[in-house]
């Protein structure tokens, strides 16, 4: 357990977080690209692997311009988000359907990393850290990016399911 006297120790205790669940994801984002039969979303899982790699870098340099170590914290709702999207690999039915649930998965995650990104951000913008506020924002916006890319998959899932239910 951390203690918060600061602003600054809020702001370090978010990155751990954030570091936590970045290098949790590095290790389910290949096991959701195997389990897509969508090559589209197979490869922006795969994509998005890459980009994860290297939000861990970043936060590793905000890390060190912050003076802390990012590791020591589990972040527990990505351990809980990574647990749901196992769940969802091992469901049974039609493929497209299978693919649509990750992409519902993977989103709650998109959505938890924007909205933790979105408060660090807000903290080192309030504690005038332009260089941490660069690397986060660089994130954000590649979290932002990759929900948007799994938006425009899923549209084109909710086609193909809804043609072959019409079939």
């Amino acid at each position: 357990m951390s203690t918060l006297n600061s602003l600054e120790d809020l702001l370090g205790g978010e990155i751990k977080d954030l570091y936590s669940a970045e290098t949790q994801l590095v290790k389910a984002l290949p096991k959701m690209s195997k389990a897509a039969t969508d090559p589209n979303l197979s490869e922006a899982f795969n994509s998005h692997l890459a980009e994860t790699k290297g939000h861990v870098k970043r936060l590793e340099q905000v890390a060190e311009l912050l003076g802390i170590t990012p590791r020591g914290k589990t972040c527990k709702a990505m351990k809980g988000l990574v647990e749901e999207g196992e769940e969802t690999m091992g469901e049974k039915g039609d493929a497209s359907l299978k693919d649509l649930a990750l992409i519902v998965a993977a989103q709650k995650v998109e959505h938890y990393e924007i909205s933790g990104y979105g408060s660090a951000l807000a903290l080192a913008n309030r504690l005038g850290l332009d260089d941490v506020v660069e690397l986060l924002q660089a994130t954000e916006d590649e979290e932002s990016a990759a929900d948007q890319k799994l938006t425009e998959i899923a549209e084109s899932l909710y086609d193909s399911v809804e043609q072959s239910a019409g079939a």
